[in-house]
């Protein structure tokens, strides 16, 4: 497994596999890899003639007050975990080779990126299609994966490649949960034992909203409602939201007559977790 750090040594060995026809995956992380993250490199090891990891913590995406400073960073063992599967490459720059002195570029997220997240995390997305455009540039793969955990972020990224034209097939897939319904996420490693059980009430307020849903129910608040109330039963300390949405454009419903996605966000004790699940017409 070969460990670039420079952009432009990633850039001439992807190029070089791409002249060549093969197809490459990529599968850009922060690293603190996962079950989640580990299950999108299989799925490009499986699709791919090669595949392509990326650990960066990316800077701009945080805001003021963020846990910037404090994500977790394990970079040894993710590289173990990554060459132990037979990942080809790993892009591991430092921030000065994204962001060198002077920069002062940044891309204007698409619509997507206003609701939900955007309210709570205003300058999020713009520091993720930044970072994401220039990885697409650095690492010109055929495929690039990304897990459906993060759901508006993948609706933002597939937006901002069909907006722009850039030549890569956006790949989502399926979220990761443990046995009891929690998704992987690298900031679970924050919770402590004791508030472990209430990170459950993400899931069992997408369990309500998919039971009702399946039910017959249609009227957008009323299941709303119903989220609302067992994310405070069962342990969220603090909601940022529990909405339904359009699942494509993640534009406000009344009733559920498209496929639609439900997605909540809530601080359980000082760690932010987010889920959410779809409702498929």
């Amino acid at each position: 497994m070969k460990i670039l750090e420079h952009p432009d040594l990633a850039y001439s060995q992807v190029a070089q596999w791409r002249q060549s026809g093969q197809r490459v995956g990529l599968i850009p992380t922060m690293g603190a890899l996962h079950a989640g993250h580990l299950s999108l490199v299989r799925r490009s090891l499986e699709e791919c003639d090669r595949t392509v990891a990326t650990i960066f913590v990316n800077p701009t995406q945080f805001g003021p007050g963020e846990d910037f400073a404090k994500y977790p960073r394990t970079q040894q063992q993710d590289l173990s975990g990554l060459s132990e599967l037979g990942v080809d490459l790993v892009f591991a720059p430092s921030q000065s080779d994204l962001y060198p002195e002077g920069f002062s570029t940044f891309l204007q997220p698409p619509a997507a990126a206003e609701p939900l997240e955007g309210i709570f995390r205003p300058i999020h997305f713009r520091g993720v299609v930044t970072v994401v455009l220039k990885l697409f540039h650095i690492l010109p793969a055929t495929i690039a994966y990304f897990g459906q955990k993060d759901y508006q972020q993948l609706t933002v990224i597939r937006r901002m490649v069909h907006d722009l034209n850039v030549p890569i097939l956006v790949q989502g897939c399926p979220t990761v949960r443990q046995a009891d319904g929690l998704a992987m996420s690298s900031r679970n490693r924050y919770l402590t034992a004791q508030q472990r059980p209430s990170a459950l009430c993400l899931w069992k307020a997408l369990e309500s909203a998919k039971r009702m849903f399946e039910q017959g129910h249609r009227e957008v608040s009323a299941i709303e409602a119903e989220m609302q109330r067992i994310l405070k039963q069962e342990g969220a300390d603090r909601i940022d939201y529990a909405r339904i949405v359009d699942a494509e454009y993640l534009t406000d419903l009344q009733r559920i007559d498209r496929t639609a996605v439900a997605l909540v966000a809530v601080h359980v004790g000082q760690t932010r977790l987010i889920d959410n699940c779809l409702l498929e017409v």
